[in-house]
């Protein structure tokens, strides 16, 4: 299953004469674009690294093209996306946010429910990255427990 982040998520990833149509209809507008990355996607951790300065006054998508392709090569392993902010109600606003990037093997998360006092259900997500990979999470202990 896939992380999913911004808009077009739920769509195949994008190729790149796709991200240069999207660039191009942000820089349209007159939205300045960013590239940001990270290693972990939690859903709370909307403060990835900066790649670079936002990039104002744009007419073409080439520009930001080129850093988002030095980005991918500087951290093939992370996610990587652009962020195009829309200051028309007089503040910084993400007008559209979309991944360019995944790593090869998404580690994802698991949503934890515990019961409280009252019947009240509390749900907390537990990051996969913490635990052994895939395929060795169940495997059984030399106790023979799993």
């Amino acid at each position: 299953m896939l992380l999913r982040h911004g808009a077009f998520s739920y769509l195949p990833d994008l190729t790149d004469e796709e991200i240069g149509a999207q660039v191009k209809y942000v820089l349209d507008k007159g939205w300045p674009v960013s590239i940001e990355y990270t290693d972990d996607p939690h859903p709370r951790n909307v403060y990835w690294e900066m790649w670079g300065l936002p990039m104002f006054d744009l007419d073409e998508p080439d520009g930001v093209l080129s850093e988002i392709n030095e980005c991918r090569n500087t951290f093939p392993n992370h996610y990587v996306r652009v962020l195009a902010y829309d200051a028309s109600l007089g503040r910084q606003t993400t007008g559209l946010s979309f991944l360019v990037q995944r790593p090869e093997k998404e580690l994802g998360f698991r949503l934890d429910r515990t019961e409280a006092q009252g019947r009240v259900q509390r749900y907390a997500l537990h990051p996969y990255s913490t635990e052994p990979p895939p395929g060795e999470r169940y495997k059984r202990s030399d106790n023979g427990s799993t």
